[in-house]
């Protein structure tokens, strides 16, 4: 199978659009979940610095349903890319039940990575004003005028490796659908009369 020039069907191509549908919904409502904790534990980061990344959202709005459109704006196309990635390596060789269940799993395989890597990040972000690490956003503290810069800190750090957890988890899950996908392609073919 090429992988920048596949041959599916354009049966095959609306499922695949179907899977990338359905992965940017789950990742935009994990998004708003996320985005919905982080700012309980940091609102600057949303107040001072996401508002900003998000300037054409309705500043009239109140801030939790502003949240809420980031947490999903900032999520959806990685589920997209996700679920198009999955639906591309899966559909081609397994039946459209199979292949979705697979490429559920591996959405929740993601999931859990980004989680996963959260969880550390939140454990590894600094504590104390007196951490030799802060002086790397001394400037971002200044230009976006931050007063609570340990818990700004906190919440980039589990946004930043949330993200690097999702990637890493994207990853994996590809390289396994390849892998199992390999593996049944050579017994289909050790098990076809010749």
């Amino acid at each position: 199978m090429n992988l920048l020039y596949p041959k599916i069907t354009l049966r095959q191509f609306g499922w695949m659009m179907i899977f990338g549908l359905v992965g940017s919904i789950i990742a935009g409502a994990y998004g708003i979940v996320h985005d919905q904790i982080t700012f309980r534990l940091g609102p600057e980061y949303f107040t001072k610095f996401k508002l900003i990344q998000f300037d054409y959202l309705d500043s009239t709005a109140p801030i939790h349903v502003t949240v809420v459109k980031i947490g999903f704006l900032a999520t959806w196309w990685v589920g997209l890319f996700a679920g198009w990635f999955m639906g591309r390596i899966t559909l081609p060789h397994e039946p459209v039940k199979v292949a979705a269940r697979r490429s559920l799993i591996g959405v929740g395989v993601m999931i859990l990575a980004a989680l996963v890597f959260a969880c550390v990040a939140d454990r590894l972000a600094p504590t104390s004003l007196k951490d030799p690490s802060l002086d790397y956003w001394n400037e971002m503290f200044a230009g976006y005028n931050i007063e609570d810069t340990l818990a700004f800190i906190r919440v980039g750090y589990i946004h930043n490796a949330s993200y690097l957890g999702g990637l890493i988890g994207l990853i994996a899950v590809l390289i396994g659908l390849r892998l199992t996908r390999k593996n049944h392609d050579i017994q289909h073919k050790a098990s076809s009369p010749a």
